[in-house]
């Protein structure tokens, strides 16, 4: 993990929260519509998949009995993971599929 990426998940303040959580509609509708897109190869969605495999697994870096520690482990896997997921597609379709959504599509 990057420590610069570290830095900027901690410094999201409430407004930044709050813009993030105002968008979380539109990112899952990113995510969904990448996923079923053919023309995005195997390897980003098999990384979706892995995601999904961790959140719903027993299996934790830091044990969620940490509390507080155990469910940011958790947050920081998933903030990441959708993170490298988009960024390991065609950037020309995503951007295509942000203005899709952006057009109310």
């Amino acid at each position: 993990m990057r420590i610069g990426g570290l830095s900027a998940l901690l410094r999201f303040g409430p407004r930044r929260l709050s813009q993030l959580f105002y968008h979380l509609p539109n990112f899952l509708k990113l995510f969904w519509r990448l996923l079923k897109d053919p023309r995005v190869p195997p390897w980003p969605k098999l990384l979706l998949v892995l995601l999904l495999a961790y959140v719903v697994a027993p299996v934790d870096l830091l044990p969620d009995f940490l509390v507080g520690l155990g469910q940011i482990d958790d947050l920081l896997v998933i903030f990441f993971g959708l993170r490298a997921f988009v960024r390991l597609c065609p950037k020309e379709i995503v951007r295509e599929h942000v203005r899709a959504i952006a057009a109310g599509g």
